[in-house]
This record gives structure tokens, sequence and C-alpha cells, in this order.
């Protein structure tokens, strides 16, 4: 009803059915932004286009730069251009090789890139570490990265991740995804039911930040 009002609105302003229509859509579009996140952002990248042409300016500038080339790196790797985010972690390797983030950024691109013991092997390493790097996530990778070769190795890594009880609802939605991939349907249904449950228990501001993956789980 408030939709309807809102199209009746904006005919009324603009004149046009077809561009009351129109604003209409950005404006849910908007909202959607900015409440719910479930579009994608369709400006994203526009900036990591702008944000990528002024790191490598400056790596121009200062090849050495190892912020700047794993900044790029994990642009690339949120891009899913894992093979062009490789090179530029292979080149810190050294410099970074005692952060567990790092170790899980070169083992998850090395898995994506069809090196999957070694990109395992870094990724444990980084665990090992920290057990908590990044809330779960890598066990996400080597699970999926097994599910079709070895399914009890993909459900280790599985439960491996249900043992961190982690507070991301989007780590748990990815983890009932997984399940699915596995035929695992009870599984699947317990981890979409516990992303919704977490987020509720979440603090206002977290909740911004993990609704989107809550309708999701709901949806499923």
């Amino acid at each position: 009803m408030a939709k309807f009002a809102l199209f009746s609105l904006l005919w009324y302003i603009t004149g046009s059915p077809i561009l009351a229509i129109l604003v209409l859509l950005i404006v849910l579009y908007l909202l959607d932004l900015r409440f719910v996140r479930l579009l994608p952002n369709l400006f994203r990248p526009i900036q990591q286009s702008r944000r990528l042409s002024r790191l490598k300016q400056d790596l121009r500038l200062s090849p050495h730069d190892t912020s700047a080339k794993l900044e790029v790196a994990r642009i690339y790797m949120e891009k899913r251009r894992y093979q062009e985010a490789l090179p530029y972690l292979l080149e810190i390797r050294n410099v970074m090789s005692d952060s567990a983030e790092f170790l899980c950024d070169l083992g998850i691109c090395l898995i994506k890139t069809g090196a999957t013991g070694e990109g395992e092997s870094l990724i444990l390493q980084a665990l090992d570490k920290n057990p908590r790097v990044k809330y779960g996530e890598p066990y996400l990778y080597l699970g999926e990265a097994f599910a079709a070769t070895d399914v009890n190795k993909a459900l280790a890594y599985l439960e491996e991740c249900k043992k961190l009880h982690s507070s991301s609802v989007e780590v748990i939605y990815k983890m009932g995804l997984l399940y699915v991939q596995l035929r695992k349907p009870v599984e699947a249904k317990r981890a979409f039911a516990e992303a919704v449950e977490v987020y509720r228990g979440l603090p206002r501001y977290k909740k911004r930040q993990e609704r989107r993956w809550a309708i999701l789980a709901k949806l499923k």
C-alpha cells in the first residue's frame, strides 16, 4: 500500500508513469543498499577500479610498497580475479609470512588457481597461527575445494568451522550452501536456521552488516 501511494505521488510529480516507476526503482535500490544489501552494489566496481588505478600508480613510484601490493591483491580477490591477485601476494610472501591473514589469502588464491594442495597447506598454517583467522571462512574454502573430490574431507573441514561457534552470519549461511552442495539437507537446514538465530542476537550496528545473509538464510 505504501509503495502504491509513493508511486501515485511520483506519478503526480513527474507526470509520467514510466518515469515514476524508474524513480521508484531507484529509491528502492538506494534503500536496499543502505539497509538490506540484497542487491549488488553497482557503485562498488567503479570504486574498486579507481582504487586499483591509484594503487598501481603508487607502485610505479614505490615498487616495494608491501601494503599497496597487498591491497591490490585483495581487491582482485574481491573481484574473484584470483589469477591476477596471485603475483602480488607472491611478491610479498617473504615479508608477510608471519601474518595468518596473509597466509590465508595466499592459500585461497592458490586453491582458486588450481594449486589445491599448496593452498590447503598455507591455510592450515594460517589456522595454526590463529584458529579464528577470518572467523572460520578459511574452512569454507577448504570444504569447497574438496567437495567434488573428497566428501569426507570437505565435511571434516565444515565440522571444524562449526566448532568455532562463529558469530558471522555470512560464514554460517555459506556453510549451509556448502552442505547443500554436499547433499546434506538436514545439516544445511540447521545451518540456515542457526544463521537466522545468530543474527537475532547481534547488536544493532552489526545487524546492518549481516542483514543480507540473514534474509538469504531465512529464504532457504
